[in-house]
């Protein structure tokens, strides 16, 4: 089953227009997983990753009108909220391990619902997004990329559980390089509200997972 056992019941505002909601996730030894909403000035929502939550808190959101999810892994309860709000699916080219066909599918560059921008970051998976948002604050939503369920700096999940470690660090260099972060949302743990960029460059640093220095990033 791609849905965890638990469901949420309410969401947590991020920044204006963003809100989140956590479960205790059984699928993943009960780690914390987290999805989001991103409202529009003309009050539609597009869920991101969504995970189990009463219907009724995000309807308090506003019009679900787009599902966007960032790996085929991230589905979740994607197909239970496609057919309640008749919201089309937009899954990444490639994805894998999709349970139902998505509505659409993008690739890195694409515009997609809600003002995000799909930006192509490999390494957990092939087929991996994080999604950019400029306004109303500079967003990045950063799938598997890192993990934020403690206090303090990002951490890189161990690379066993990664198809290519190498690339994730990569990946995180070129948003470095590529995007002025402010806000970093993650699919695991806490977002971080302020100095996105620092918080990524901590990441690298002190990166305990990081490959031999043979394997250059």
């Amino acid at each position: 089953m791609s849905e965890p056992k638990e469901r949420a019941h309410r969401t947590v505002q991020v920044i204006p227009s963003i809100h989140r909601w956590s479960v205790s996730d059984d699928r993943i030894g009960g780690a914390e997983s987290d999805a989001y909403a991103v409202v529009a000035e003309d009050g539609a929502v597009t869920l991101i990753d969504p995970l189990p939550i009463d219907d009724k808190a995000l309807r308090k959101l506003g019009r679900v009108e787009a599902i966007v999810l960032t790996a085929g892994n991230h589905q979740r309860a994607a197909w239970h909220f496609r057919k309640l709000f008749g919201a089309p699916v937009w899954a990444p080219q490639d994805a894998y391990g999709l349970e139902d066909t998505s509505d659409a599918t993008y690739s890195g560059g694409d515009n997609l619902p809600g003002g995000l921008v799909a930006y192509h970051t490999p390494g957990p998976a092939e087929s991996m997004y994080a999604l950019w948002l400029e306004r109303p604050r500079r967003v990045i939503f950063l799938s598997d990329l890192l993990t934020h369920v403690k206090q303090g700096t990002p951490r890189f999940v161990e690379s066993a559980y990664q198809d290519d470690p190498v690339r994730t660090r990569r990946s995180i260099r070129r948003i470095l390089d590529h995007l002025p972060i402010e806000v970093l949302c993650f699919a695991h743990g806490k977002p971080i509200l302020e100095d996105g960029v620092g918080a990524l460059r901590r990441a690298l640093d002190e990166d305990t997972e990081a490959p031999a220095p043979s394997e250059p990033i």
